[in-house]
Parts: C-alpha cells; sequence; structure tokens
C-alpha cells in the first residue's frame, strides 16, 4: 500500500484571529485565501476543523463542466469534515465548545466551517485521534441498510474503492459470503483483508459471470452492489444478480446518462434499488449510525485512508483521485 502522509500539528487549542480556505477559483485551480474568524449564528457552532475526505463528486468540478460557475464558494466542494467546536451560537443546547466532531456540510476544505448545530454529530472520546469524514461513512451505512444483506447469503461488490470495501467488511460481518470484483491487485488484497471469501480480478466481462456461476453453483448472488459509477460494471451487476434478488446502484453516475438491460432485469424479477439518498435526516443517521459502528468495533475504515496531504495541496490530492495510482483508496486533507 502506498502511502503520502504529511502530519501537522494540532492548532485546535490555539488562539487564532483569521480562517484560511481554500477555493476552487477555475478547473484545475486552487487558490487560497485568507478571512477573519466567521462567527455562528443563533442555532450554529463554529468547527475547527482537523481534516476533510476527497470525495469523488469533487472531481467533476475539478475537471469542469459547463454546468458550474466559478469560483466555488470558499472551501467547497469539501464536505467530509470533522473537527473541534470553538464557538456557539444562541439557542445550541447538547454541544460544547471543545467537542469532537464530524460535519455534514460543505465548505470543509477550510480551517474553520459555520454550520447549524443539527449538521454536527459528536464523535466519542473513544475515537479520539481518529480521522471521521463522517459523511462517505453515513453512506456506507446507508447503502448497508438498503441492502438488506443477510447472514448466509452471497453478496457480490462491483468497485472496491473506499465504498466498496467497506461495504465487504459490514457485509462479511453480518454473516455473508462476499465476492469482491475490482480492476486493480492492491484493491483485491485490500478486499480479503476486510473479510471477501473470494475476489475476482474485473478484467473479463464473460469470464466473470462464468467464474461467479461457478463459486454459486449456478444460483448466482442474492446481492449486488454496484460501487463503481460506470456503464460496465452496471451491466456486469444485473448478470451477477439472482432470480429474485438485489441489485443495488451506490456509484456515483453522473457523467452522462445509462442504458440498462431491461429483458434481463425484467425476466429475473430483480429488485433494483438506488441506494443514494437525498433526505438530510437520512443522511445524518447514517453519519451517527457510522460513529457508533466505529465506536463498537464493527466498521473500521483506518486501513483505507492511504494518502494524506495538507489543504495547501489540495490540488495534489484531487489529481491523485482522479489518477488512482495503485494503492490509492482515499485521499484525506490534513487541516493544520
Amino acid at each position: 500500500m502506498i502511502e503520502v502522509r504529511q502530519e501537522a500539528t494540532s492548532t485546535a487549542t490555539r488562539l487564532e484571529t483569521h480562517a484560511r480556505s481554500a477555493v476552487l477559483a477555475a478547473p484545475g485551480r486552487i487558490q487560497l485565501k485568507t478571512a477573519g474568524l466567521p462567527e455562528p449564528g443563533p442555532g450554529q457552532v463554529r468547527v475547527r476543523l482537523e481534516g476533510c475526505g476527497v470525495c469523488a463528486s469533487n472531481l467533476a468540478p475539478w475537471a469542469g463542466a459547463p454546468w458550474f460557475e466559478y469560483p466555488f464558494p470558499d472551501g467547497a466542494p469539501g464536505h467530509e469534515g470533522w473537527g473541534l467546536v470553538d464557538r456557539i451560537g444562541s439557542g445550541v443546547t447538547g454541544i460544547e465548545e471543545g467537542d469532537r466532531v464530524a460535519t455534514i456540510a460543505n465548505g470543509a476544505f477550510a480551517t474553520h466551517l459555520v454550520l447549524d448545530a443539527v449538521d454536527v454529530v459528536p464523535i466519542p472520546t473513544v475515537l479520539r485521534d481518529i480521522p471521521l469524514p463522517g459523511e462517505p461513512l453515513g453512506c456506507v451505512m446507508n447503502i448497508l441498510r438498503r441492502s438488506a444483506v443477510e447472514p448466509g447469503q452471497t453478496v457480490a461488490i462491483v468497485g472496491t474503492g473506499f465504498l466498496g470495501l467497506l461495504l465487504t467488511q459490514l457485509a462479511a460481518r453480518t454473516g455473508a459470503k462476499v465476492i469482491a470484483i475490482s480492476r486493480r491487485p492492491s484493491a483485491l488484497a485490500l478486499a480479503e483483508r476486510m473479510g471477501a471469501a473470494r475476489t475476482i480480478p474485473m478484467d473479463d466481462h464473460t469470464g466473470i459471470i462464468e467464474e461467479v456461476k461457478e463459486c454459486t453453483r449456478g444460483a448466482m448472488c442474492d446481492r449486488v452492489i454496484e460501487a463503481v459509477g460506470k456503464q460496465w460494471p452496471l451491466d456486469l451487476a444485473g448478470e451477477l444478480t439472482r432470480e429474485g434478488g438485489r441489485l443495488i446502484v451506490a456509484g456515483y453516475h453522473q457523467d452522462g446518462p445509462r442504458q440498462v438491460n431491461m429483458q434481463l432485469w425484467n425476466w429475473r424479477g430483480i429488485d433494483v434499488i438506488n441506494a443514494h439518498e437525498r433526505d438530510v435526516e437520512v443522511v445524518r443517521r447514517g453519519v451517527r449510525e457510522a460513529v457508533q459502528a466505529m465506536a463498537e468495533g464493527r466498521l473500521d475504515p483506518s486501513p483505507l485512508y492511504t494518502h494524506w496531504f495538507l489543504l495547501e495541496r489540495l490540488g495534489e490530492a484531487l489529481d491523485a483521485a482522479r489518477d488512482r495510482p495503485e494503492g490509492f483508496i482515499k485521499a484525506l486533507i490534513t487541516i493544520a
């Protein structure tokens, strides 16, 4: 596994008078901005961020597209932040200064973030000093819930990036037999570490189908989670789903229309689930469940944080997330 990590000295207790943020000024161009500290309003808190994850959804703004307007708001599109509450607005209860929290808001490629108090999730002391990009971890919990994985089922996970590997871990710990499919050898090795019973290189459509057919004695898979976001993996996922099974679309399909084999889906009578959530309360619940699962030892994302960058190197982090060199799974921004 490749790790490019830069540690930063904690400044959570340092008296600060200014905030810094990364601004996506244009496609492929980051500017750093310094301004006065933002103040929380009624019902809000200010978080002194420790870090923020880099998400695949950040890549389209980084590349540029006609529907985006530049410059982006300060700190956007970072939305996987965590840190310490350092100021509380009026009317806020149940949160104290110094509490460590995961944030559910855009603008987290910055040193400070003001957001509604309902959009922070407390992190228990048992998880102190552990990075906690809450939003994607909450996605994992919501995908698992929508997948309805049960002990004894055969679950294929097509695509073993950050989400796919954590779903491998959770499904295996539920008692399912997990088949992990990926194009990268390092990701397949991690899938075994996360509990996959079998791994298959994603290199030949027909060959993958035949291998899954062989290891399931022709029954195919009770659950198939597509976690890539491309046409071919979606096609493959449908082929791997058994009659009456469930196909869960967890991949980020935002680069254009898709076609589906409705004849196959209809004939097999499969349930197709779009596991992307837009209800903010469902998102919050997922993050709370992820924090609890980590505290209980059921969810452990730590092996998957492979690349670390300082805020000043955000552009390099986005390039790494785009290019996905061998060994890359998840990049985190350390905010000093």
